[in-house]
């Protein structure tokens, strides 16, 4: 099993999920700006939407980081017998 590629995914996973979330975040906020801007009388109730919306992709951001960890640690525990499965030297059957 090759542990380099496993690596380079669950960065590359964690870093697109910090990115999908601020871009997210990033638009919600300038859409409801925007929105408070047109509509000054609806500014609570565009508050009030856009927090929970923030707050619910920030934990869908946060789920994906945990299962980005897991699969980390998923790798760092089976590392270790990998390498040593790779390393481990038999005598030569006639020397026995």
């Amino acid at each position: 099993m090759d542990f380099g590629l496993g690596y380079i995914g669950i960065g590359l996973g964690a870093g697109l999920a910090i990115l999908g979330a601020g871009l997210g975040i990033g638009r919600i906020g300038g859409q409801a700006v925007e929105g408070m801007s047109r509509q000054p009388e609806a500014a609570g109730t565009i508050q009030t939407a856009m927090i929970i919306s923030a707050a619910l992709i920030e934990g869908a951001a946060l789920f994906a980081l945990v299962i980005a960890f897991l699969a980390g640690g998923a790798l760092n525990k089976e590392l270790p017998n990998q390498v040593k499965a790779k390393t481990t030297i038999s005598a030569p059957a006639d020397k026995q």
